[in-house]
């Protein structure tokens, strides 16, 4: 395994990580000097298990993993960073594809499937398309670990209003059902919407189904499915 920088540097750059995986050291050399012209970080690695037990920052990545390697396969690395719930973006790079091949790939979530050789340009746009993803799912896990740090601010009570208001019901019903004053409840509901950082009932709503506290009505099923498909692997 060869790398660019120290481990103890990493927590102090933000700039993008490209792991490679490949047992051909003239390719790990030529794709690390590629990337290195262009400012990225490379890591390359020629057996797998130094990849899935090294200790990777939380910083946009994306890994280069050819298909055929000494010991398991590319698709089983695939499988293995699933497990070990590493999510960052596979593109799959091998001189010996197929359709078939490529096809299980995807399916199995691969950001792209190259065949060697690859052009240095169609590499680096790939790369680059595939940290931007990479990024966006880190902002979003970064966001959602705030929203459940202000979720678990809440009291039981505010917790409660909180699930009734955003399921539709009117501070009056929200009395009747928790056997309290509605002028109680507005308070309940005015804390909770501050803790929260929700400056509306749909704004609260929408946290609501970030946090998966609440289902998403028909009207908000685009934007999370588009989302979704946004940020996904």
């Amino acid at each position: 395994m060869s790398e660019t920088v120290s481990r103890g540097s990493e927590s102090n750059d933000s700039s993008g990580i490209v792991y490679v995986i490949d047992d051909d050291s003239p390719i790990c050399e030529a794709v690390e000097s590629l990337f290195r012209s262009v400012g990225l970080q490379a890591k390359t690695y020629s057996h797998a298990v130094d990849f899935l037990t090294s200790n990777m920052p939380d910083r946009p990545s994306c890994l280069l993993l050819d298909v055929r390697l000494r010991g398991p396969s590319g698709f089983v690395v695939q499988s293995q960073m699933r497990e070990r719930q590493i999510h960052i973006p596979i593109i799959f790079m091998t001189a010996h594809g197929d359709v078939a091949m490529s096809v299980k790939a995807m399916k199995a979530g691969a950001f792209d499937f190259l065949t060697k050789p690859v052009r240095d340009q169609e590499l680096l746009d790939v790369v680059a398309e595939a940290l931007k993803v990479d990024e966006k799912r880190i902002r979003y896990q970064r966001s959602l670990a705030a929203l459940r740090n202000h979720y678990d601010s809440l009291t039981p009570r505010q917790r409660e209003v909180m699930t009734l208001v955003v399921s539709g019901l009117m501070n009056k019903q929200i009395a009747s059902q928790m056997c309290l004053s509605e002028i109680t409840v507005k308070i309940y509901r005015r804390e909770a919407m501050k803790k929260m950082g929700a400056t509306t009932v749909a704004d609260l709503v929408r946290k609501a189904v970030q946090l998966g506290i609440q289902e998403p009505a028909p009207e908000h099923l685009m934007p999370v499915a588009q989302y979704a498909k946004e940020t996904a692997m």
